[in-house]
């Protein structure tokens, strides 16, 4: 057994000898002279702190790598076995737990009605999750999906003994009239708004349904609940939606834009309500369904080839609990129309993080799996936005959460714009619709796409508007 701290005692377990390594090439001896090929680590947590040092080395030497879980099961038995898997990709990219204030959170859900649209989806489903621990007076979980929002109805009713707080109701977004029945039914005091269309090259092919689910959705739920009176709507946004280069970030944009416009009106007086917006922003999740994870997987699993864009794409990963926390969190933070951007972490080569999924599988990256890069997807960039870059945000309580710095724009702008690019969504014409777009956020420029030509014509025309200015 080999412990990676120097240590001038001598310990056994089970009879067997703890080497303690001083250094790397004295742990090579070791394995070579006592014919190692595995390394298991006492804890997560363990694997976790040394994924910078040791489990490098050990992949790069083609070990395998096994962790003991934080908590132990029973046999059939009854007797205490304590159960061990696999390191997986996820052990190396997530981070420490976050820390969020757990009471805050607590008082802020307490005998509230809670509605949450795209339930079913990777975010959605983990908020309910998250929510159902919490001493809710109701859940409506909202979604289009009938298969999903059933598993996750199945999941739900089976972990969590007040079945009757919780609904499950089928509606498209885009229904307003549908989704009315459900705010004057419910009547949610709190919104989480999750229902969208995320993945970048589908969306760059169907511009005009990107707007109807991302702008037009978020309009209908936002107008609903400042007619029904919930007190906070929360938007889950991406990161693509500052300085977007494709017509899914730019249409998280526009919502971003409707809502923030929106809950200053309410603010100023100019429009009747007492609804607060909120939005997050963060980049992508691991194990979300369009996580470049699973796909790796299957590629894998397949005997490859694992598939790359580019070889210099690098990308941010937050776990999909971690997320869902700080968007809780966040929730209790905001005022009204803030931007609340979360600390990413370092970025990650996709590159690597493909070699590193193939060597956990104990396999030889480039031998027994080929890497090819396919170049980037229509809308896709090599390097996504820093959130939380100082120069564009202000602190919170919370160390991982901040206010994104952002111009507002003018209700009333907001509102005749927003029906221009509703009824060129409506046409169907996609160029029109795409062009709206670009005039309603400058900043949008295409990249790898046939919507560069757009920017082109337009160059000269007008100045191109950073969205902190």
């Amino acid at each position: 057994m080999i412990r990676f701290a120097p240590s001038s005692s001598h310990h056994k377990v089970l009879g067997k000898k703890i080497y303690d390594v001083y250094d790397f090439e004295y742990l090579r001896n070791v394995i070579e002279k006592k014919n190692i090929d595995a390394i298991v680590f006492p804890s997560e947590k363990s694997a976790k702190s040394q994924r910078d040092n040791l489990i490098p080395f050990a992949l790069k030497n083609h070990l395998k790598l096994f962790v003991v879980h934080n908590t132990s099961e029973v046999d059939d038995d009854g007797k205490l076995k304590t159960p061990i898997r696999q390191v997986k990709i996820e052990d190396l990219l997530g981070r420490e737990e976050v820390v969020v204030d757990m009471d805050n959170i607590h008082s802020f859900l307490k005998d509230k009605s809670i509605m949450v649209t795209g339930a079913a989806g990777s975010i959605g489903s983990e908020l309910c999750r998250l929510i159902c621990g919490f001493e809710v007076k109701e859940l409506l979980l909202v979604d289009n999906a009938e298969t999903p929002l059933h598993n996750i109805r199945l999941e739900l009713e089976d972990k969590y003994a007040a079945q009757d707080k919780l609904s499950f109701f089928i509606c498209d977004v885009r229904n307003k009239s549908r989704l009315e029945e459900a705010f004057k039914k419910w009547k949610p005091d709190i919104v989480f708004h999750a229902a969208a269309y995320k993945h970048v090259p589908m969306m760059e092919m169907n511009p005009t349904e990107a707007i109807r689910v991302n702008v037009l959705g978020t309009v209908n739920v936002a107008n609903l609940a400042v007619k029904y009176g919930v007190d906070k709507m929360i938007e889950i946004s991406t990161d693509k939606a500052v300085n977007p280069t494709n017509v899914m970030g730019a249409s998280k944009r526009i919502a971003e834009i409707y809502t923030q416009s929106l809950s200053r009106a309410i603010i100023n007086g100019q429009v009747e309500g007492r609804t607060k917006f909120i939005t997050t922003r963060f980049g992508n999740v691991l194990g979300s369904n369009g996580s470049v994870i699973p796909t790796f997987r299957r590629q894998i699993a397949a005997g490859g080839p694992v598939t790359v864009t580019h070889r210099d794409i690098v990308r941010y990963f937050m776990s999909i609990p971690e997320a869902c926390r700080l968007v809780l969190e966040a929730a209790t933070l905001g005022d009204g129309y803030e931007i609340f951007v979360f600390d990413m972490g370092k970025p990650v080569k996709i590159v690597d993080l493909a070699e590193n999924m193939i060597r956990l599988s104990g396999l030889v990256p480039g031998e027994d799996i080929k890497i090819e890069y396919t170049g980037l997807r229509p809308g896709e960039k090599l390097f996504e936005e820093i959130l939380n870059d100082k120069e564009n945000t202000l602190p919170t309580k919370n160390g991982k959460i901040f206010i994104a710095k952002v111009r507002e724009f003018p209700y009333d702008k907001v509102i005749k714009e927003t029906e221009e690019l509703l009824e060129a969504a409506n046409s169907l014409d996609d160029v029109l619709t795409v062009r709206k777009m670009k005039e309603m956020v400058p900043e949008f420029k295409s990249k790898n796409s046939i919507y560069e030509q757009l920017d082109t014509i337009s160059e000269g025309k007008a100045k191109p508007v950073d969205e902190h200015e």
